[in-house]
């Protein structure tokens, strides 16, 4: 499967509804807020910036980051979520990458961080596959891994 028809776009008045009704397996559904959850955080959290996924015009999953500097000094990945009927083809990775690319436009960005259950498997892959290292960084009940951003 090509991911060449993959990308993200900032959560607006059509798109918001579609994330809503997204779905992960139920093997995952305890690793992750729904994603009306999300939607309504980002609301009341102005720094968060929302995204859909889109895989051939349509919205297969989400996507949320802060835009400001947290714990461990770095920006944090919220959310990344694709709708079971959509894994394990590429398209979350190839997301994942768009956002990387669209986080390291931030002020002083040095390190891009990212916390999950240290049983999801599907997030371990993910992340360890683009390059985010465990320093052993644990928060609760989830572990912390970081991407350093070269050059910076």
């Amino acid at each position: 499967m090509s991911t060449n028809n993959v990308k993200i776009v900032e959560l607006n008045a059509e798109n918001w509804y579609d994330c809503c009704e997204l779905e992960v397996s139920k093997e995952q559904k305890e690793y992750i807020e729904p994603n009306a959850i999300s939607i309504a955080q980002s609301k009341f959290e102005h720094t968060l910036k929302p995204f859909a996924i889109y895989f051939e015009e349509r919205v297969v999953g989400f996507l949320m980051y802060n835009s400001v500097q947290e714990e461990l000094d770095g920006y944090w990945v919220y959310r990344i979520m694709l709708d079971k009927k959509f894994q394990g083809k590429g398209i979350g990775k190839a997301a994942t990458k768009m956002m990387i690319s669209e986080m390291t436009k931030l002020p002083n960005v040095k390190k891009i961080v990212v916390g999950y259950h240290p049983e999801n498997l599907g997030a371990h892959n993910l992340y360890s596959s683009l390059g985010f290292i465990d320093n052993g960084d644990r928060f609760g009940k989830e572990m912390a891994v970081i991407k350093y951003i070269n050059g910076r």
